[in-house]
């Protein structure tokens, strides 16, 4: 039997950003083409990662301001977070800083394991936010960054396999639980 260590991870973002096609390309393999609004889904993902095996617990979060009170509670109990905007939306990237005083200001804490992630790069032709700028801001944020895209499964393990060790710099010796499910290798960076 193998042994996961479990963490919670919540993604972010305004409403539209792909925060549900990149949490449905890593666990299907699949990418959504029609928008839904999501107000809540959670999923589970093992992984392995530098010969330790780790239960992802993976909250889709709602985008839209009516849903801040979820957020918050959200927000509590996640281990990290990746906070999405979409490279062609100025606006959703305007509101990552928001996001991320939100996870400060809720956890009352400096130690908040956050990953930016720029997703649909391949709409490259519509960019509005530079890649410069996204590594800027995240900077400005003690934060990681990456660029993706949900559409043609460009970085979409690699989020979710750095958060997951900065979380467990953080928090080695979270929950343990046990299962015999298979898990997915993440890619050496």
């Amino acid at each position: 039997m193998n042994k996961l260590v479990e963490y919670k991870i919540a993604i972010l973002g305004q409403g539209g950003v792909g925060k549900s096609a990149i949490t449905i390309q890593l666990i299907n393999r699949h990418f959504v083409e029609d928008y839904d609004p999501t107000i809540e889904d959670s999923y589970r993902k093992p992984i392995q990662l530098d010969q330790q095996t780790f239960l992802l617990d993976i909250l889709d979060t709602a985008g839209g301001e009516a849903y801040n009170n979820l957020r918050d509670s959200y927000m509590k109990e996640a281990d990290g977070f990746l906070i999405v905007y979409a490279i062609n939306s100025r606006s959703s990237f305007d509101e990552v800083s928001n996001f991320y005083e939100q996870i400060k200001n809720e956890r009352q804490t400096n130690k908040n394991p956050t990953i930016i992630v720029g997703n649909k790069v391949d709409l490259d032709g519509q960019r509005k936010i530079s890649q410069i700028e996204g590594q800027d801001l995240a900077k400005s944020l003690n934060c990681l960054f990456i660029e993706s895209s949900a559409k043609t499964r460009v970085n979409i393990e690699e989020p979710f396999c750095n958060l997951t060790r900065e979380i467990n710099k953080l928090y080695p010796n979270n929950i343990v639980v046990n299962t015999n499910r298979k898990v997915q290798r993440c890619a050496v960076f």
